[in-house]
């Protein structure tokens, strides 16, 4: 094996994962190029946007400023790991009926964001919401409907 590749193991969306990764390599590159998990979105490549969060070990991360090799032994929820049975988390299920989607490229990382809040605190106020989502960029929607849709979900609606 090369110097610069190393095998991380990961548990993936419930799912033990074995793959080579260069030790430069982002978890974002891993997650979207070597285990085809495309959700994770890249926008700015540089940690502002929130568009690349994941869940690692219970705590929203970005993956395009956390390195593959530092995902060695953890567990890693994106996206596509949210669904059960084939049913949405009531987070996409809120976003879809309270209109928090519009372009869709910030939704998986806000939705994530989402989650690890509530994991955190079941029941934000509006004001920790705010701050809760406080890095996660969306340019289209206003957060508005986002808060709604996350409030909603916190109080059970």
């Amino acid at each position: 094996m090369e110097n610069n590749k190393k095998v991380i193991n990961v548990k993936v969306n419930g799912f033990d994962r074995e793959i080579l990764v260069k030790t430069n390599q982002t978890l974002l590159n891993a997650l979207r190029e070597d285990m085809g998990l495309t959700g994770v979105k890249e926008g700015c490549g540089k940690g502002e946007c929130g568009a690349c969060t994941v869940i690692m070990d219970g705590k929203s991360i970005l993956s395009c400023m956390t390195l593959a090799v530092e995902a060695d032994g953890k567990e890693i929820t994106t996206i596509e790991g949210l669904a059960t049975n084939g049913e949405l988390h009531p987070l996409q299920k809120s976003f879809a009926e309270k209109g928090a989607i519009q372009c869709g490229f910030c939704t998986p990382g806000m939705i994530m964001t989402a989650k690890a809040l509530l994991d955190k605190n079941p029941h934000p106020t509006r004001e920790e919401i705010k701050h809760g989502i406080n890095g996660n960029i969306c340019r289209c929607t206003g957060y508005v409907k986002i808060i709604d849709a996350i409030e909603a979900v916190a109080n059970g609606d």
